[in-house]
């Protein structure tokens, strides 16, 4: 755990204690337990944003199957455009 050992974690958990008090130092826990659950949301719905970001970015398949059939049918497309121009 990040290069500390077991002793070295205990004299830093002793002088925390020495400094911030036996009753300081559950609402500082209270409030770094705060702090971490907010950050966690906080990330949780960027990703989902960004996730639901993503489909827009690709093509669906049923936008695919409309430029094919368009492509497939242009004469048709002509056409109507022709006799929406003649009733004007």
């Amino acid at each position: 755990m990040f290069g500390i050992g077991t002793s070295e974690l205990l004299i830093i958990l002793f002088i925390i204690l020495l400094i911030f008090g036996s009753k300081k130092l559950p609402e500082l826990a209270q409030g770094l337990g705060r702090g971490i659950r907010e950050f966690k949301k906080a990330t949780n719905e960027i990703q989902d944003e960004l996730d639901l970001n993503k489909p827009l970015d690709t093509p669906s398949a049923e936008s695919k199957k409309d430029k094919v059939s368009d492509e497939e049918h242009p004469s048709e497309k002509d056409e109507n455009s022709e006799t929406t121009k003649e009733k004007e």
